[in-house]
C-alpha cells in the first residue's frame, strides 16, 4: 500500500463530497478550525488524540490525513507509538492491527 496515493485519494474524495455538500463541508470545517485552534491543548496534542480515535475506531482514511497532519507539525516516531501503544490498550487486538497500519503510514508520509 502506498500512503501518499492512499492520502491523495482520501483529500480527492473528500473535495468530490465537499463539492456536492458545500454547506455541510463548511460547516463541517468550521468546526474542526474552531476545536484545533481553541481550548487547552495545543494542535498537536489534538491530532494525537484524533491519531488515536482514528486508529481504535479503524478508519484508515482517518488515520493517513492525522498522520499527515503530525508529520506537518514535526511529530516523532516515539510520539506517535506512545499513541498507538495507548490506542491498542484502549482497543485491543483490531485497534493493534490499524496501529501496524499507523506505523507504517508515518514511516511513509516522515520518510
Amino acid at each position: 500500500m502506498n500512503w501518499n496515493d492512499k492520502l491523495a485519494d482520501t483529500r480527492k474524495g473528500l473535495r468530490n463530497l465537499n463539492g456536492a455538500i458545500p454547506e455541510t463541508a463548511s460547516a463541517f470545517g468550521a468546526l474542526g478550525k474552531t476545536v484545533k485552534e481553541g481550548g487547552t491543548l495545543d494542535f498537536k496534542t489534538k491530532e494525537l488524540i484524533a491519531l488515536g480515535i482514528s486508529v481504535c475506531i479503524r478508519c484508515e482514511p482517518c488515520i493517513s490525513l492525522h498522520i499527515a497532519a503530525l508529520v506537518r507539525d514535526g511529530v516523532t516516531r516515539d510520539e506517535i507509538s506512545d499513541v498507538l501503544a495507548m490506542s491498542i490498550q484502549m482497543g485491543g487486538g483490531p485497534a493493534m492491527m490499524y496501529a501496524a497500519k499507523a506505523l507504517e503510514c508515518f514511516d511513509a508520509l516522515s520518510a
